[in-house]
């Protein structure tokens, strides 16, 4: 980047001011960035009305022994697509591009990308580490989770909302609508879509278009059923927009256990659909399992095989996961072998920091490695309650209701649950470990749910104190889900978890008879 020349926020790029300095999100790419300096979001902002990238720095009062700093913050801005050069059109309609802090067009038309790594971006005055920023909350979340609906098609054994039967009571079509137009205004990123199965409300579609229409991506997750070829055509069109197909098992036999009889086929011809459109922005989201942590390999494959991008997330004990948790949840020498894989992976896999416990194995993963509960992530379920975990929907954990005076922004900046969750946290005995810098204590929802302290280790620690805490827990007063849309009768093609030997074992094939199939 040359001093002399002029430079903008890139027309896709939206940008956020926040206590230590902005967050900065590309729609296209889905990449965020932090730009860690108060004094260079002023800069990038100046940009847009300077004739020079060094009359922007000036104007900002960056004096000489600073600048060389500032011109390698904003070269990794322009070489990660935040920044673009400026034409002599760009120059008539700058300044007002500068002030809103996002371009006019969205970068339509332009390429679309895979999500990435966050980026720290800063000049040498630092004001402490990201993390620690983010353990004291944000002005708004990154994302959150919006459960659209508790009705599905389906009854997953581990579903974490117990979803099966409609609320009466869920959010209208103009309530999502108003909701949609406050994440806009308090520029919320994008909203992890889910239910239940969310396809099946009647204006699903509607709100999609609304939510794009309101520059707020939306990335959502089906059980595949409802995209049809028509659908993955309409869905490949539009611009911010991430389609999760979930798939439990990379065989028939290991997915329809758990999701149930012709889930495995609904699936791949979903994917099959979605990429035959020419969707970009596909994921496969897969909740791994003691039953298929051994074929992950065969997950990467099949991803690639319909253009997707793998996504693994950890089963939580929440919901009917409680149920299974003790029969589903990998082993301890699984959980290594996850980690070892993972690591293998990097930036190529998402897990969404749903294993950042692992991190205590050694190197850290890939993510914030941080339970953002209350801090930078949230859930908004059918009705408007908004949790501070999506894997949490117990009362303990309930902020307040978007409907209430103020909406969901006075909930976000005034629950008193979210300000416990983002004042100083004392880590308990876990403080002690070796590993507490690298863990954080695990996660909140797994410890709840199976009756630990919310200051004590994970269930999972791989230290094994999670497991010993455990056996020390009164089953009978563990507590349960404050919602159950269960559905009260059979359901068509309802799975059925066969339970693991407790024996033990010889052999890896004895666990697990597909074992060493996909190595």
């Amino acid at each position: 980047m040359l001093a002399d020349q002029a430079w903008r926020l890139s027309d896709p790029v939206s940008l956020r001011p926040e206590s230590f300095g902005a967050l900065a999100y590309d729609f296209t790419t889905r990449k965020l960035s932090f730009l860690k300096s108060p004094e260079l979001v002023d800069v990038v902002h100046r940009l847009a009305s300077s004739p020079s990238v060094a009359q922007a720095l000036a104007d900002a009062g960056v004096d000489g022994s600073r600048r060389r700093v500032y011109l390698q913050a904003l070269e990794s801005l322009a070489v990660s697509g935040m920044l673009c050069r400026r034409d002599a059109d760009d120059a008539r309609e700058a300044p007002e591009q500068g002030r809103e802090g996002r371009g006019t067009d969205r970068g339509a038309g332009q390429r679309r990308g895979r999500a990435r790594a966050p980026t720290a971006i800063a000049p040498p005055a630092r004001t402490g580490r990201l993390v620690d920023h983010f353990e004291y909350g944000l002005d708004a979340p990154i994302c959150l989770t919006w459960e659209l609906t508790y009705a599905c098609n389906l009854a997953c054994v581990h579903c974490l909302s117990s979803s099966g039967r409609r609320d009466p009571d869920e959010l209208s079509t103009g309530e999502a609508m108003r909701l949609i137009d406050e994440f806009e205004r308090m520029q919320i990123f994008y909203v992890n879509i889910g239910g239940g199965e969310p396809t099946v409300r009647s204006d699903f579609w509607d709100l999609l278009d609304y939510a794009v229409a309101h520059h707020v991506g939306v990335k959502f997750s089906t059980n595949g059923f409802a995209i049809d070829a028509g659908r993955a055509r309409r869905l490949a069109a539009t611009d911010y927009i991430d389609v999760q197909v979930s798939l439990d098992g990379a065989t028939a036999e290991v997915n329809d256990a758990i999701r149930g009889a012709g889930t495995y086929d609904a699936a791949l011809r979903a994917m099959a659909n979605l990429q035959a459109a020419g969707m970009r922005d596909l994921k496969m989201s897969v909740v791994c399992t003691r039953h298929n942590i051994g074929q992950l390999d065969a997950f990467k494959a099949l991803a690639d095989r319909y253009g997707a991008q793998l996504r693994l997330t950890r089963l939580r004990p929440s919901g009917r996961g409680a149920d299974v948790w003790d029969e589903l949840h990998p082993l301890p020498e699984q959980q290594r072998e996850l980690y070892d894989w993972l690591l293998a992976h990097g930036d190529d896999v998402l897990t969404g920091d749903s294993f950042f416990h692992l991190s205590a194995y050694g190197e850290a993963l890939p993510g914030l490695n941080l339970c953002g509960a209350g801090r930078v992530v949230c859930l908004v379920d059918p009705i408007g309650d908004v949790y501070a975990c999506p894997f949490a929907i117990h009362d303990r954990f309930r902020a307040g209701n978007v409907r209430a005076d103020g909406g969901f922004d006075v909930v976000w900046k005034t629950s008193p649950l979210f300000d416990d969750l983002r004042s100083p946290q004392t880590g308990g005995a876990c403080t002690q470990c070796s590993a507490y810098d690298a863990c954080r204590g695990g996660c909140m929802a797994a410890k709840f749910f199976t009756g630990l302290p919310l200051d004590g280790p994970d269930p999972e620690c791989v230290k094994g104190n999670g497991a010993h805490g455990l056996t020390r827990v009164d089953r009978a007063t563990l507590p349960t889900a404050s919602k159950d849309h269960s559905r009260r009768g059979p359901v068509r093609n309802q799975p059925v978890v066969v339970p693991l030997t407790r024996r033990p074992v010889d052999k890896a094939c004895d666990e697990n008879p597909l074992a060493g199939l996909w190595r």
